[in-house]
C-alpha cells in the first residue's frame, strides 16, 4: 500500500483530506502518466461519493462525471465536468441544495468546475441541441447515487448519437475543421495548444465519437499512444507551471521536458509533433470514410428504385491507374493481381499514381504494402527512381501521399536518413512547417517550376533533400552535401547527377544570402559565386531551389524585393560564366540623375534628393517592367561631403518608418569656380513599414534638421523603442559582427547579425563614424526579428583596412550595439 492510499484510508472526506491526499499524489514521482490520472480520478471519485453521500440525497439522484473527467483523465489542474442528475420527482429545492453541497467544497479548494443539474429528459434535450454537451454525454460515467437512472441516460444517448449519425457528423467534422482554422496544426506550432490545435487532444476526442457512432473506425496503430503522449505533456506542463493550460509556452518547454525526464525541449517538440501527426492522420483517413458512408448511405435509397425490387448491387469498379494499383471508391487500392512481395517499386508506383490522380491511398494498401512488399536494391532501378520524381513532381497532391507513407515507416525504409529530420522542430519563427515537411513542401513549390530548368528531376529530387542535414551538427548544408550525394547516388542516379544534387544542396542559401548581404556591383561577390555553382545548368537549377524553398519556408521569406536581386545576382553570374567581362565599378560614370541632384548640392550648398518607387523607375528605362508589385523605393540623395551623413540619413528614414533594405555610397567630384567641389551621392532601396511614403520635401527638411543637430535622432529612436511591446520570457541573443571573408579588393567586409528593431542601421553608422571609416556601400537583410547588415568600409583614403584594424572595428561595433 502506498503513502497516499495509507493517507486516503486515515482522511476524512472533508476538503482538508482530499487536497492533502491530492498534493501527496502529483509529487509522487513514482507514479506518473496513465496510472497518476487513474490515480488522481479514483481519489476524487471517493472524495465527491462522500460529499454527495454526507448531503442525504434524495432518491432518484445521481452524480454523474463527464467528458475527460468521465473518461478518467484528470491532469493536475483539470476542471471537473460534473452533472447532477435527478428524475424530477424530488422537490426542486432539495435538488438545489444537494447542489450546493457538492459544488461549494469543490470551489471552496480553487479547483475549476464545469457544472449542470439535469433531468434525463433535459440532458437529452440540451445533448440535441448542444454538440459538445453531447459530446461530454457519450463519456459519462456514475460517482455515487442512483446507477440505473445514469445507465439509462447513457443508453440513450449513445442511440440518439448513432441514429443521428447522418447529422451530428457532419457537425462535429465542421466544428474540428473550424477549429483548426483557429489553433493552427498542432505539429507545425512552435508554441501549441495541446488540446485544441489541430491534431491534439480535442480531436482524438472526436475520433472516439465517430467510433462510437459505428458509421466508422480510425485507424488504431499507435492512436492511444499518441494520445497519452499529448496528456503526459500536459499533465507535466499544469505542474511545471502550476496553472490550468494546454499551450505550450517556449519559456515553460525546458521545464516540461525536465518533468517528463526528456533530454531537452527540442525533444519534447519532437514527441508532441510526432503524436499530432499520427492523430492527425487518423483524423484524415476517418473523416474521409466518414464522408464516404455517409454519401452511400443517402444514395442508397434512389439506387434502390433504380434497380427495382431485385436490390442487385451494382459491381464496383476498379479503374487501372498503373500496374498494380487501380482507383476504386474514391481511393487509390492494390489491384487484385499485384504482388508487393515480388514488387519492390510497387509502393512508388502506387504513391505516384495516387498523387498524379489527386486522390488518397487507401490505408488498408498503405499497410499491406508496409508489411509485405520486397525492399528496393540499391541503387534503385530507374523505374522506382522515375516513379519517386514523379511523386514529387505532382504538386500539392503529393503532400496527403506522402504523410500515408510516413505514417506507416515507408519513406524512412526508401530513405534512412529521413528519420533524422522527421518531426524536427525549427525553433525560427519565419519557418512555418518542422524540416521533414518544409522539405516536402519545397518539393512542391519545385514542382511548379521544372518548366524552367533543364533537369526537373535533379531540382525536384534537390528540394526534397536541400535541409536534410539539419538532423546532424554543424553546418546544415555541408553535413546536407554529404547525405545528398549518398542518397542520390542510392536512388540511382549517375556520378555526374549526384554531384549537381550534392551541389545544389551545399550552395542552396548561396544566392540568397549573397543576393540580400553582399555587393553586387563588387566584381569579387559574382566571381565568388561562379566559381561555386561552377556550370550554367546548376546555376538554373539553384535559382529555381532558392525560390522553392523560401516560398516553403514562409511568407517573410520571399518578396519581390528578394527575387529582385536574386535574379539581378543570376544574370550576372550567367554572364560570367559564359565568358563575359564584368564592368569595373571604379569606372562607371554616375547616373544623369545622380549628377543632376550633385550639381544641384554643390550650387545650393545644401541636400537634395529625389523620390521614386521601382516601378516608376522601370518604365524610365528598358528594364522589365511586368513585375505583379513594386520591389521597392529608390531615394537618392546628394549633398555637400561631410562626418556623420550615413547615421542621419538613416536615423530619419527610421524615423519615417521606412524600412533600408540597401544604401551605395559615392564621392563625385564636380568641377567649380574655384576649382572641384566634393559632393556625397547616396543610392538608398527603403519600403514602406506601412502606409504610404512620406513626402520628399519632409524627408529632406528633417535631414537638414539632423545635420544641424536640431534634430535629436537618438532621442526620438529611443522613444520608438520604448513603445514598442516585448514579449515576455523571450530573450534577444547578443549581437554578433564579424569580419566577412569575401575577398574583396575594394573594401573591408563587416557583417553585423542582430535583433532587428527601429534605427538599428542608425546606431551602427554612429559606431562607424566615431571608428573614423568610410563606408562604400550597406546592405541590409532581415529575416523575422534578426537583421542581418553587411558593410563594406574603407580608410578615409579609400584604402582597404589591416585585418587588425577591421577585426578592432568589428569589436568596436559589437561593443556599441551591445
Amino acid at each position: 500500500m502506498t503513502s497516499l492510499e495509507v493517507s486516503a484510508q486515515n482522511e476524512d472526506s472533508g476538503p482538508g483530506g482530499y487536497a492533502a491526499a491530492r498534493l501527496l499524489l502529483l509529487h509522487e514521482k513514482e507514479r506518473s502518466g496513465p496510472p497518476r490520472r487513474t490515480a488522481l480520478a479514483r481519489l476524487t471519485d471517493d472524495w465527491l461519493a462522500g460529499l454527495f453521500a454526507a448531503a442525504a440525497p434524495p432518491r432518484g439522484t445521481a452524480l454523474v462525471a463527464v467528458g475527460g473527467y468521465g473518461r478518467s483523465e484528470l491532469s493536475p489542474r483539470s476542471d471537473l465536468d460534473l452533472l447532477l442528475l435527478h428524475d424530477g420527482t424530488a422537490d426542486k429545492a432539495a435538488i438545489a441544495a444537494l447542489a450546493d453541497r457538492i459544488w461549494y467544497p469543490v470551489w471552496d479548494l480553487g479547483l475549476a468546475l464545469d457544472h449542470s443539474v439535469r433531468t434525463p429528459a433535459e440532458a437529452r434535450t440540451t445533448a440535441a441541441e448542444d454538440l459538445k454537451v453531447h459530446l461530454g454525454l457519450l463519456d459519462a460515467r456514475p460517482l455515487a447515487g442512483d446507477a440505473g437512472l445514469v445507465a439509462a441516460l447513457r443508453t440513450t444517448v449513445l442511440a440518439d448519437w448513432r441514429n443521428q449519425a447522418p447529422k451530428r457528423l457532419p457537425e462535429l467534422d465542421e466544428l474540428c475543421r473550424e477549429r483548426a482554422e483557429r489553433m493552427g496544426e498542432l505539429q507545425f506550432l512552435l508554441e501549441p495548444d495541446l488540446k485544441e490545435a489541430r491534431g491534439g487532444l480535442r480531436d482524438a476526442q472526436a475520433l472516439r465519437a465517430v467510433a462510437a457512432s459505428w458509421v466508422a473506425d480510425a485507424p488504431r496503430e499507435g492512436l492511444d499512444r499518441a494520445r497519452r503522449a499529448l496528456l503526459d505533456a500536459r499533465d507535466a506542463l499544469h505542474l511545471a507551471t502550476g496553472r490550468a493550460t494546454d499551450r505550450l509556452a517556449l519559456q515553460e518547454q525546458d521545464a516540461v521536458a525536465a518533468e517528463l525526464g526528456l533530454l531537452d525541449a527540442d525533444t519534447l517538440l519532437r514527441e508532441v509533433y510526432e503524436a499530432a501527426r499520427t492523430i492527425s492522420y487518423a483524423t484524415d483517413v476517418t473523416w474521409r470514410e466518414v464522408n464516404r458512408v455517409l454519401k452511400a448511405r443517402s444514395a442508397r435509397p434512389r439506387l434502390r428504385s433504380l434497380l427495382g425490387r431485385s436490390g442487385a448491387k451494382p459491381p464496383v469498379e476498379r479503374t487501372p491507374l498503373a500496374e498494380g494499383v487501380v482507383e476504386m471508391d474514391g481511393e487509390v487500392v492494390l489491384a487484385r493481381t499485384a504482388r508487393p512481395e515480388r514488387d519492390p517499386v510497387l509502393p512508388l508506383r502506387a504513391a505516384a499514381a495516387a498523387a498524379q490522380s489527386g486522390l488518397p491511398l487507401s490505408p488498408h494498401a498503405v499497410r499491406r504494402l508496409a508489411a509485405t512488399a520486397k525492399p528496393l536494391p540499391v541503387p534503385w532501378p530507374a523505374e522506382a527512381r522515375e516513379e519517386l520524381v514523379t511523386l514529387l513532381g505532382a504538386g500539392e497532391a503529393t503532400v496527403p501521399v506522402w504523410e500515408a507513407l510516413e505514417a506507416e515507416g515507408i519513406v524512412t525504409r526508401l530513405l534512412p536518413d529521413w528519420e533524422r529530420v522527421r518531426c524536427r522542430p525549427q525553433r525560427n519563427p519565419v519557418h512555418t512547417w518542422t524540416v521533414d515537411r518544409h522539405l516536402v513542401e519545397t518539393a512542391v513549390r519545385a514542382a511548379s517550376l521544372t518548366r524552367r530548368v533543364g533537369r526537373p528531376d535533379l531540382l525536384l529530387v534537390a528540394a526534397l533533400l536541400h535541409d536534410i542535414g539539419k538532423g546532424w551538427p554543424g553546418d546544415h548544408s555541408v553535413a546536407g552535401e554529404t547525405i545528398a550525394r549518398d542518397l542520390a547516388a542510392r536512388v540511382g542516379f549517375d556520378r555526374t547527377d549526384t554531384a549537381t544534387v550534392a551541389t545544389a544542396v551545399r550552395h542552396h542559401l548561396l544566392l540568397v544570402e549573397t543576393a540580400t548581404r553582399r555587393d553586387l556591383d563588387d566584381p569579387a561577390t559574382v566571381q565568388a559565386v561562379a566559381a561555386a555553382v561552377g556550370t550554367l545548368g546548376t546555376l538554373e537549377l539553384l535559382h529555381a531551389l532558392t525560390e522553392a524553398d523560401a516560398l516553403a519556408t514562409g511568407p517573410a521569406a520571399w518578396s519581390s524585393w528578394r527575387a529582385s536581386l536574386v535574379a539581378d545576382l543570376v544574370k550576372r553570374v550567367a554572364g560570367v560564366l559564359a565568358g563575359e567581362p564584368l564592368p569595373d565599378p571604379e569606372a562607371a560614370a554616375p547616373s544623369a540623375e545622380q549628377e543632376r541632384l550633385a550639381i544641384e548640392a554643390l550650387r545650393t550648398g545644401e541636400p537634395v534628393l529625389a523620390l521614386h518607387t521601382q516601378a516608376e523607375r522601370r518604365t524610365d528605362g528598358d528594364e522589365d517592367d511586368t513585375a505583379p508589385e513594386p520591389v521597392g523605393v529608390e531615394l537618392v540623395i546628394a549633398l555637400p561631403d561631410q562626418p556623420g551623413v550615413l547615421p542621419a540619413v538613416a536615423g530619419v528614414l527610421a524615423l519615417h518608418r521606412l524600412t533600408v533594405r540597401a544604401a551605395d555610397l559615392r564621392a563625385v567630384d564636380l568641377p567649380t569656380g574655384l576649382g572641384t567641389g566634393s559632393v556625397l551621392v547616396l543610392d538608398w532601396r527603403v519600403a514602406a513599414e506601412y502606409g504610404s511614403l512620406p513626402e520628399a520635401a519632409r524627408l529632406r527638411a528633417d535631414l537638414v534638421r539632423a545635420l544641424d543637430g536640431s534634430l535629436d535622432i537618438p532621442a526620438r529612436l529611443a522613444e520608438r523603442e520604448a513603445a514598442y511591446p516585448r514579449r515576455r520570457g523571450l530573450t534577444a541573443p547578443p549581437p554578433r559582427v564579424t569580419v566577412a571573408a569575401a575577398d574583396s579588393r575594394l573594401a573591408t567586409v563587416i557583417e553585423v547579425r542582430a535583433q532587428d528593431a527601429p534605427g538599428l542601421l542608425h546606431r551602427i553608422g554612429r559606431a562607424l563614424e566615431g571608428a573614423a571609416v568610410r563606408v562604400r556601400s550597406a546592405h541590409v537583410s532581415t529575416l523575422g526579428a534578426n537583421a542581418v547588415d553587411t558593410l563594406y568600409v574603407t580608410r578615409p583614403d579609400g584604402s582597404l583596412l589591416p585585418a587588425e584594424e577591421a577585426v578592432d572595428l568589428a569589436r568596436t561595433l559589437e561593443t556599441a550595439l551591445g
